[in-house]
């Protein structure tokens, strides 16, 4: 049997700055819940477990997919034009999230907090079904690598 998850995942250095604290935060819980519980299978039916390394190229998403010794099993390439809609709507309405939580009302943070799982929930579904014919994720392993897509969005 074959071990169908990441065990290992890096961002592609060359695309990632450092950010302020609640990005970094964002960043770090979904790397650790990712590596905790994850559903991950390239169609080329290579047996895991994988390392992934994500990282932003000629306006792609790169997944490269290895093996924990290193050997590579496949390089996916995702085109971001599908993303950026949703990428910027959701860092709109993630900076009002941060800006509500220090002076709105829990109503209205609450609000706030709906409107942006429902577009991470939006984004997560679109990258699995770009994915779709390439890697087998779950839903949840989608939202955390859409979180880290988003992070690599991020160029300042």
């Amino acid at each position: 049997m074959t071990d169908r998850r990441i065990a290992r995942l890096d961002l592609d250095e060359h695309t990632v700055l450092r950010r302020n604290p609640d990005i970094e935060h964002e960043r770090a819980i979904a790397i650790f819940d990712l590596l905790e519980e994850n559903s991950f299978s390239p169609a080329s039916d290579a047996p895991g477990p994988f390392h992934l390394i994500l990282g932003i190229e000629d306006n792609r998403l790169v997944f490269d997919i290895r093996r924990e010794t290193g050997e590579p099993v496949d390089r996916v390439l995702l085109s971001l034009a599908p993303f950026r809609g949703i990428v910027k709507d959701y860092f709109l309405v993630c900076e009002s999230y941060f800006d509500a939580i220090k002076r709105s009302s829990p109503t209205q943070i609450e609000a706030i907090d709906m409107g942006r799982r429902g577009l991470h929930n939006e984004g997560s579904e679109l990258l699995r079904d770009e994915l779709r014919d390439k890697v087998a994720l779950d839903l949840d392993t989608a939202r955390r690598l859409f979180t880290l897509l988003c992070v690599l969005h991020i160029r300042g």
